[in-house]
């Protein structure tokens, strides 16, 4: 929160490049997983047992098919999305106190990123940290209150809550609402990191885009999982990976050809 007027600011801060292990990826780790964090592997066991995180084979937003799909959208129950924003609010939270990033308020783009935000605020005001949320609509209001943001005043450094970075489409039009309305875009919380890069399969990026998001802006994308931990994942001897062993290689053959170096 911002600190009264002539108080210090002891509010936690960003480390030099404090990305933790959300920056660059090593390809050749896939084949061998390093072990998961207990908190990112029930993450993910949420995910698949919620049916939100499914394998077979699924068509991309970029037309690719890919062999694992992660639909936010099935968290579609009050206790899911209740503890849904428990693992948002988690991370949150680690992550200032580590110092990775700074965070007065926290946006939600529309549509999906509404109810994840408002799950987030009030699974962190549980854990007494109260920080106050905002939405935005995608076409602005002229009757009424107008305008295009509801909730809070976008003030501060502003975290974006959001499911996952496909385009990074969301992401960009946060940041230009967060800056026109003065205030800072501080970071990104998503659920998932897919690890891939974007661009036509004749012309791949180098980076994906949560790594041109992060290098556009200056800020942290933090996932509470990635590509890596889902594969680690499958690899577990976790009840709920069993059905997701027979799409292992199908796995890591679209990690070998769309993921990140």
């Amino acid at each position: 929160m911002v600190p009264p007027h002539g108080a210090p600011d002891r509010r936690p801060r960003r480390g030099a490049g404090g990305l933790d292990r959300f920056g660059g990826h090593n390809r050749g780790a896939l084949r061998q997983p390093p072990p998961m964090e207990p908190q990112r592997q029930q993450f993910i066991e949420f995910a698949v047992t919620s049916g939100v995180l499914r394998f077979g084979q699924f068509k991309t937003k970029a037309g690719r098919l890919s062999p694992y799909f992660f639909n936010a959208g099935l968290f579609d129950r009050g206790a899911r999305l209740a503890a849904l924003g428990r693992f948002y609010a988690q991370a949150l939270l680690a992550a200032l106190q580590a110092g990775r990033l700074r965070c007065d308020m926290l946006f939600g783009p529309a549509y999906k990123g509404i109810p994840l935000v408002a799950a987030t605020a009030i699974a962190a005001a549980d854990r007494g940290v109260d920080l106050p949320f905002a939405f935005n609509r995608k076409e602005a209001k002229d009757h009424g209150e107008g305008g295009s943001i509801v909730g809070a005043p976008l003030a501060g450094d502003v975290v974006i809550v959001d499911d996952v970075v496909s385009a990074g489409t969301s992401v960009r039009e946060s940041v230009e609402l967060i800056r026109a309305a003065g205030a800072r875009p501080a970071g990104v919380l998503i659920a998932l990191d897919r690890m891939e890069r974007a661009g036509a399969d004749d012309a791949l990026s180098a980076r994906s885009a949560v790594q041109e998001i992060e290098a556009m802006y200056g800020m942290p994308v933090l996932a509470m999982a990635d590509l890596t931990d889902l594969l680690a994942f499958v690899d577990s001897t976790a009840a709920a990976a069993a059905g997701a062993a027979p799409y292992r290689s199908a796995i890591a053959a679209y990690r070998e050809r769309y993921g990140v170096a």
